[in-house]
């Protein structure tokens, strides 16, 4: 069983990613592999327009291989931390032919009222 991680709020250092964002990180890291590049459709995830989408499409083409669920052994390299308004976020992403690539899904966690809105901002290769 994996331990809790909880919410924190930390200018100076990077830390897990909390245990109750990895759902909704699975479930736009299953879009991307899925090529719904605009996220459309997930609960609690802002839609990309048109330019981020296909930007974040010719990324993903152009590391030339296929994306993968995630494992529960990306949580053990994927950090966050807190930037005074919103957490940046970078998750690790798997391909079908190398397991742990070197790509990583940038995104960002908002609070609003009393849940978080996750806005996707890039997947690069950093």
């Amino acid at each position: 069983m994996t331990e809790h991680v909880a919410v924190v709020k930390d200018e100076e250092f990077e830390c897990p990613v909390p245990t109750q964002w990895r759902s909704k990180l699975k479930d736009i890291a299953d879009a991307l592999k899925d090529r719904n590049y605009g996220l459309n459709g997930l609960k609690d995830v802002d839609p990309l327009d048109e330019a981020k989408a296909a930007a974040i499409a010719k990324n993903i083409e152009a590391y030339g291989c296929a994306l993968a669920p995630l494992p529960e052994e990306t949580w053990k390299t994927s950090v966050c931390q807190w930037q005074l308004g919103f957490w940046e976020v970078l998750v690790d992403l798997y391909t079908e032919e190398e397991g742990r690539s070197d790509l990583v899904l940038h995104v960002r966690v908002f609070e609003r009222d009393a849940d978080f809105v996750f806005k996707a901002h890039l997947v690069y290769t950093p």
